[in-house]
């Protein structure tokens, strides 16, 4: 059973990225880490062997990766059925802030997910979590490390 204390929130497209990668690291590049490290083992003395340091410090991260991506994969909690009434996880949210009039729109994702050039933000940024349970036109504040602000909810998808 899912802890909802480690749940990893995610999209379909997000749950298909990661398995992809997962899929790569097994099949592709865990395979070929394993043929660097016979090659540079056949190279002879290994106290003196870059190639094989090279190839143990990339099998570190690879095995490191993968170990993440299954525990994220198993503690995976899809974002399916997204309403427009409030503002939560998988919805697209029209925001105008009030001190200025301009407006922003934001996908709300799960952290695995952000991406502030693709305007996808994480649920647990400062301005996900003003928005959380809010509805359009609500005026919210949104407690940030470059202070307070308020913005106000004008589109939810």
């Amino acid at each position: 059973m899912k802890n909802k204390k480690n749940a990893v929130y995610l999209t379909q497209e997000g749950l298909d990225n990661l398995k992809k990668e997962l899929e790569d690291l097994i099949n592709v590049r865990r395979p070929a880490n394993v043929q660097a490290i016979k090659e540079a083992r056949a190279l002879g003395d290994l106290s003196e062997n870059a190639e094989y340091d090279a190839a143990r410090n990339e099998q570190a991260v690879i095995e490191a990766r993968i170990k993440q991506l299954e525990k994220m994969l198993e503690n995976a909690s899809i974002i399916t059925e997204v309403s427009t009434d409030f503002v939560g996880i998988g919805n697209t949210v029209s925001i105008k802030y009030v001190d200025d009039d301009e407006e922003d729109e934001y996908k709300i994702v799960g952290s695995q997910e952000a991406d502030p050039f693709e305007s996808k933000i994480s649920n647990e940024s400062p301005i996900a979590k003003a928005l959380f349970n809010h509805k359009v036109g609500d005026v919210v504040t949104v407690d940030s490390p470059n202070g307070a602000y308020q913005v106000e909810i004008t589109a939810i998808q």
